[in-house]
């Protein structure tokens, strides 16, 4: 087990929580450092920064898209920009503002949004932001990245802060594990091997990540010892550590809280087609909107759980 691995996993702690406090400790240290929200801040917790820095927080109410317009106008004039909503719209409502003003320009603005995926539970399809990765991944120049727990998430707002160039953070709205002690590494670009094993590797960022671990550990049981991968920068690949799942493994499970189309799963089947095939098996949404219930209910509903993971990696295997 990787030696940065907190062993008990007995705490919990939201990433979005993580991502205002650290707001406010980047803010301290960086008065450059400004940060806008759409109408969202008590539940994207920028609200921690708006009351430590009220002259550097922009509430720009429920105008998405002019809220990029303007992060992007004080990235070039030098400031450090964060904007952050919910995943849904902060990708769904602002892509041309994105594409045409972040991107195509190359410019510094960081994005960050919380309720991603299935988290926003009873709130419906609607407010379930499943599409996020596919719409920014593709955008070129475009880094995105998906923090495990709310370690690596303090991490990587301070990475994005140094990173000049545009960039997509993806985070939840639950309680998740505390996976990673405080000395844990993060580089933006850089995978890291969790857990090592040679029958299969599983892949997997957010909060996957952690059942994938549990899944891995089932797994030991029946004598299938795999290897875990957190895949926290989605955007750009760390091929190198995908070129060495392959080689010591031979078969890689790709798990996320996405839909399939379009996810990480669809990114790495690309590479290994054109490097080095490899059976592959995928852990994620069906293709299908949401539906109102907890997280938890809809993630046993849309098979995003343990026994999935479980399921998909033996089938896998068999054509291992």
């Amino acid at each position: 087990m990787n030696s940065y691995l907190d062993p008990t996993r007995d705490k919990v702690y939201p990433t979005r929580l993580a991502y205002g406090e650290a707001l406010v400790e980047l803010g301290e240290k960086n008065s450059k450092v400004v940060v806008l929200d759409a109408d969202l801040m008590g539940s994207t917790k920028t609200d921690l920064f708006a009351k430590r820095f009220p002259d550097r927080f922009f509430q720009v109410g429920i105008a998405e898209g002019d809220m990029i317009g303007v992060a992007a106008g004080l990235a070039r004039e030098g400031f450090t920009p964060f904007a952050s909503s919910f995943a849904i719209f902060l990708t769904g409502k602002t892509y041309d503002q994105v594409r045409q003003s972040v991107c195509y320009s190359d410019n510094p603005v960081r994005l960050v949004s919380t309720h991603a995926g299935l988290q926003p539970g009873p709130d419906g399809a609607t407010h379930q932001g499943l599409e996020d990765i596919a719409l920014m991944r593709t955008m070129p120049g475009m880094t995105v990245l998906a923090p495990a727990d709310a370690v690596e998430t303090r991490k990587a707002v301070f990475a994005m802060a140094d990173y000049n160039h545009p960039c997509y953070m993806r985070l939840g709205r639950s309680d998740w594990p505390v996976l990673f002690k405080e000395d844990a590494p993060f580089e933006i670009g850089r995978a890291f091997t969790l857990r090592e094993g040679d029958a299969l590797t599983l892949v997997a960022y957010g909060q996957m990540v952690a059942r994938s671990l549990e899944a891995a550990d089932d797994l030991a049981q029946q004598g299938v010892e795999s290897r875990v991968i957190n895949m926290s920068t989605i955007e750009p690949l760390d091929t190198d550590a995908l070129d060495q799942a392959a080689m010591t493994t031979g078969a890689v499970v790709v798990v996320e809280e996405h839909q399939l189309n379009g996810g990480l799963g669809e990114s790495i089947a690309r590479y290994y087609a054109q490097k080095s095939p490899v059976p592959m098996g995928f852990v994620a949404m069906p293709n299908s909107f949401g539906e109102s219930g907890t997280a938890d209910e809809l993630m046993d509903k849309f098979g995003l759980n343990i026994d999935a993971i479980i399921r998909t990696s033996l089938e896998t295997l068999k054509r291992k």
